[in-house]
Order: structure tokens, then C-alpha cells, then sequence
């Protein structure tokens, strides 16, 4: 992920922890998440003209989420900042290039395990929404630590076989 993607999801969990209705300025944003303002503008631009954020200009007005931050998902917010998830273009299926050294693509062994990385990153971030990274911050400030098994979402230790993607344990501490 770059800096962008990174810097996108700390102004969407910024504004997704906002009271309903909310709206925060830019400024306020980029101070709180230590974003430079010039690079958040960007950002969220992009952001707007995509419809995940809305914006009101003048007094009261900011950013604000344009949908629930359950119904945005990371890996939509990645693939629209940072591109492809695939580590490689030919085993990309939004941004597939084939590769100059390739004899058979169809039996690429490099081009099939990038294919499964793909497959099991796209599993882990199309399942997690904005409001996910909310509930992580959250339980971090309370002092609960992330990776203790008790405190994970069950849904993060398998992907299923019918992804697609290869049965993955749980990330090591």
C-alpha cells in the first residue's frame, strides 16, 4: 500500500468516527490524523468525485461519509486509490498485462502464486469496511490488544475454499 492508501483510510476512519450528519473540515483532518493538508486534499478529492464522501462548502460546513462506514469497503478504497491488488500485472484481473518473459501463461508457476496472493489480500480487505478500522482503533485506545486471539473478529483466521484463494491461518503476532 503507499502512503496515499494509508493516508485515504486514516481520513475515512477519522470521518466514519464522526456522530451522524457530522462534518469535518480538512484542516481539522489533516492536524488530527498528522496528514499534510496539501496531500489530503487530494485525497479527498478523489474521494468525492468517486461518491465516497460528500463535502458542504461555507460556514458548518466539511466532509462527511456519502454512505455507511459498513458499507465501505477497504479493498474498494485501495483499488480506487493505489490501483490493482495483484503483485504482478499478469495476475491482475482488473489491470491484467501479460508478461514479455512468459512462454505459457497458462502454466506460469509465478503467475499463479501471485494469482493466490491476489485472491487471499483481496479476501481479507473486500471483507473489512471502513467501520472495522473504527472498532480496531477503538479497541487499541481502550487498551485491548489487536492480537489477542479473544479479541479478534472470527471472521479474519480462514478464507473459505469458495473464494478462490487458498486456506490462510491467522496473521502471526
Amino acid at each position: 500500500m503507499t502512503a496515499k492508501g494509508k493516508y485515504c483510510l486514516k481520513a475515512l476512519a477519522c470521518l466514519a468516527s464522526l456522530e451522524p450528519g457530522a462534518k469535518m473540515q480538512a484542516i481539522d483532518i489533516a492536524k488530527k490524523q498528522d496528514i499534510p493538508k496539501n496531500f489530503l486534499d487530494v485525497i479527498l478529492n478523489d474521494l468525492r468525485h468517486a461518491g465516497i464522501i460528500s463535502s458542504k462548502k461555507g460556514p458548518g460546513g466539511g466532509y462527511m461519509l456519502a454512505r455507511g462506514a459498513s458499507e465501505i469497503r477497504i479493498g474498494e478504497i485501495i483499488r480506487l486509490i493505489d490501483g490493482p491488488l495483484a503483485p504482478l500485472a499478469c495476475a491482475s484481473r482488473t489491470a491484467y498485462r501479460a508478461c514479455g518473459d512468459c512462454a505459457d501463461i497458462r502454466r506460469c508457476k509465478i503467475r499463479l502464486m501471485m494469482g493466490q496472493v491476489r485472491d487471499a489480500v483481496s479476501a481479507v480487505l473486500d471483507s473489512a469496511s471502513v467501520a472495522d478500522l473504527v472498532v480496531a482503533h477503538d479497541r487499541q485506545v481502550n487498551g485491548k490488544n489487536l492480537h489477542d486471539r479473544n479479541a479478534e473478529p472470527a471472521r479474519v483466521g480462514r478464507v473459505s475454499k469458495s473464494s478462490g484463494a487458498n486456506r490462510l491461518g491467522a496473521l502471526p503476532k
